[in-house]
Parts: structure tokens; sequence; C-alpha cells
């Protein structure tokens, strides 16, 4: 009886044990899971500590936009994007650069830190009327969505400038979910070739400016695009001259010269004109967008200055333009109309009435330096006059270069 008793106490004990080891184990993986779901909580906040302090500052990683440069060789106004970005905290922006293949980004071809070894490694020659400058596009993006934290995607011309600050930029472009496309119906004969239909029916075919800005999602389609991107490698391409592709590798400041015109040709496609506002209306994507560009292009012929700056390209700003009158013209802008739509689009930004453009184009090197100077940017004349007295210092032909030009800022002038 007594050992019967022993035997029954032992038995309890083991299974008093196995249950206390069950219960361990369990809790230690109640734990490690916790610990897993606050790291993934918190992946977000990165933590930088001091010497001059004992305890760790936490920074919080904020949503970046990448701002997506397509250039033919070096970026001519590159000192004035680096006093946009100048001051700022690098977690709120990137930079992407589509050069020509081979070249580099350093410091014999940019004056700013902000660039240097910015240029994608796997760039192409870009002809201009054709579907290589959409690749382009593509291959921009595709770099910039490796980094997790580029949730807005900007592409600019490097003949782009800044109009405003960068604080005031970001949370205009960050305020908004939608993706800013310049999209609307294009009614005109010749430019939508029916081959592309049924997989590009003329319904969902769109107009507008290539320099969108992207939410995240819709820069993932655009990557992942193997349907409409084919079709406008086949079907969509410039006029040819003569029964020739007018196929030229993009200039300095590209679309400074016409192109010869064509009425012979039965489809004048510009690929990049149509791509993207195409791609997400087939998509059914337009509810999602606002259906604006945030870059200011002037095509209004009648105030252009002599026949070289006519046609199908954008006025090109040169010294002379170059004023606060000019650039607070642009600012005051506070709605666009679409004939072909009937539509009229008030600008707004977080609900309010807003300025219709952040950036506008097309400027010389010469006009946007001028209006740096002249603080007409957005930029504090302090602010800029020690940026240009430091880089005359770190580039002695800085000075020489205004020399060339005709115009020396007054900071850079010697007694």
């Amino acid at each position: 009886m007594k050992r019967k008793l022993i035997s029954s106490k032992l038995l309890l004990r083991n299974n008093n044990k196995w249950k206390t080891k069950i219960f361990a184990l369990l809790l230690v993986g109640f734990c490690f899971s916790t610990f897993l779901l606050m790291e993934a909580q918190y992946s977000r906040i990165g933590v930088s500590s001091s010497s001059s302090s004992m305890f760790p500052t936490f920074v919080v990683q904020k949503p970046k936009i990448a701002f997506l440069f397509l250039a033919r060789n070096r970026l001519p106004l590159d000192l004035v994007w680096d006093q946009f970005f100048q001051g700022e905290n690098e977690n709120r922006f990137s930079i992407y650069v589509h050069s020509r293949p081979g070249f580099l980004f350093n410091r014999l071809t940019t004056r700013s830190r902000y660039f240097l070894d910015r240029q994608v490694n796997n760039s192409i020659q870009i002809y201009w009327g054709e579907a290589s400058m959409i690749q382009a596009e593509i291959i921009l993006l595709q770099h910039a969505l490796m980094d997790p934290f580029n949730e807005r995607f900007a592409f600019l011309s490097d003949s782009c400038i800044p109009l405003y600050n960068f604080s005031y930029t970001y949370d205009y472009i960050m305020s908004a979910s939608t993706s800013f496309v310049d999209s609307f119906a294009d009614t005109k004969e010749g430019r939508y070739n029916p081959k592309m239909d049924p997989v590009i029916p003329v319904h969902d075919w769109r107009k507008g400016s290539q320099w969108v800005i992207l939410t995240r999602k819709h820069a993932e389609i655009i990557v992942k695009d193997s349907v409409v991107f084919p079709m406008f490698q086949q079907h969509c391409q410039a006029s040819r001259v003569y029964g020739v592709l007018f196929r030229k590798s993009l200039p300095e400041f590209w679309r400074d010269r016409p192109v010869p015109a064509d009425n012979s040709k039965e489809h004048n496609c510009i690929p990049d004109e149509h791509y993207v506002a195409t791609l997400l209306a087939h998509k059914g994507l337009e509810g999602e967008l606002t259906r604006r560009s945030l870059t200011h292009t002037s095509w209004d012929i009648s105030s252009s200055k002599g026949r070289e700056r006519q046609g199908w390209h954008p006025v090109t700003y040169k010294l002379a333009d170059a004023t606060p009158m000019l650039i607070q013209s642009i600012k005051d802008i506070d709605n666009i109309y679409y004939e072909t739509e009937y539509r009229r689009e008030w600008c707004t930004s977080k609900g309010k009435p807003s300025p219709c453009f952040l950036f506008a184009r097309k400027f010389t090197r010469p006009a946007a330096m001028r209006l740096l100077n002249m603080s007409a940017l957005g930029v504090s004349e302090e602010a800029s006059s020690n940026s240009l007295m430091r880089k005359e210092k770190e580039y002695p032909q800085l000075l020489s270069y205004f020399d060339v030009v005709g115009f020396i800022p007054p900071v850079l002038k010697k007694e």
C-alpha cells in the first residue's frame, strides 16, 4: 500500500515537472513572438547615439520622396538643387539620376554632394521620340523601389527648378494620397494607332506631361507592366522625316530645337507624353490620381521670341527671361483648363486652394543661377549667398563661368 502511495506521488511530481517545462516553453515562445512583433512595429525607428550624451536619441524614419532626374550628362542646375536640399534631414528624400551610359557623378562633374555617385549603373542611351525614354523612367523606378521608405517618386528633367523650399514641397506632395499625373483624353488625330487595339482600346488613350509624381503602388504597376509597354515599343514613335525616323540622342537641353514636322506620317506618337497616363487609365486607376502635373511648362508659342523657340517644344527660359515676376506669375496659377474634356482643375492642397506648381522648366543654367541669387526660388538671400561663396571657395572655376555668361552674382564680385 505504501509502495503504491509513493509511486503515485512520484508520478504526480513528474507530471507537475512536465507541466512546468511545457508552461516555461510556452512562456518563452510567447515572449519571443512579442519581441518579433515589437521589432516589426518599430522597425522604422532608428537609433543614433551621440558622443556627448549617455542616452540614445530616437529618430523616426519618415516616408521619403525619391527625386528621379533624367539627364543627358551632368546636371547643369545642380547648385540650385543643392540649395533646395541643404539643411534638410536626408531621411526625407533620396536622389537617383539617369544619365548617358558611363557618365559618373563625381567631384569633377558635380558641385553638389547630394548628387555624388547618384547615377544608376544600368542606364541606356535615350533617343527623342522613342520608347527609350520610358525605359529610362522604368530603370529609375526600379532603383528607387529598392528603398522601402521611398513612398513618392517625382520625375524631373535637368532643366527643372524648384519654386518653393523643401519643407513646403514635401508637405504638399506627402499630404496627398494620390499620384499627380497630367492626364486627359487625346482627341487629336494621328496620335493613337489602331494597331494597339484591343490591347489598348481608344477609350483608354490619354495624353499628358511625363513629369509625374507617383505613389509607391503606381510606381510598382509601371515597373511590372508587361502588356502596355510592348505596344508602345511597337506602335508609338515620333514623326519620320522623308520616311526616315528622326532618331537623335538628346542634346544638352533636350527639345531646344524643333523637330521638323512631317504631315505625311499617319501616326505621330510621342511615347513619354502618353505612356503613364494611358497605363493607369487602362488599369482603371484614374480615381486614384490628381489629374495634373506639379511641373509648369510653357507651351505658349505666341509669347516665344524667335522661330527657333517655337514648335512642339516648350519655351526655354534664358538669362534675360529670368525675373522674380516670371516666377511669381507661375506661382500665381491656381487652376488649369483641359480643353479636350471641358474640364477646369482647381488646385488644392490639404483641402484648401493652393498654387498648382512646385517645379518649373525649362531653365538654362545662367537663368536658374540668376533666380537663385535674386532669392526668387523661396531660398533666403543669406543662405543662397553663403552657399555660393562656399562653392566659389571649393570650385574656383565657378567665377570664371559666371564671367563667360555675362552675369556675376554680387556676392562673388571682388572689390
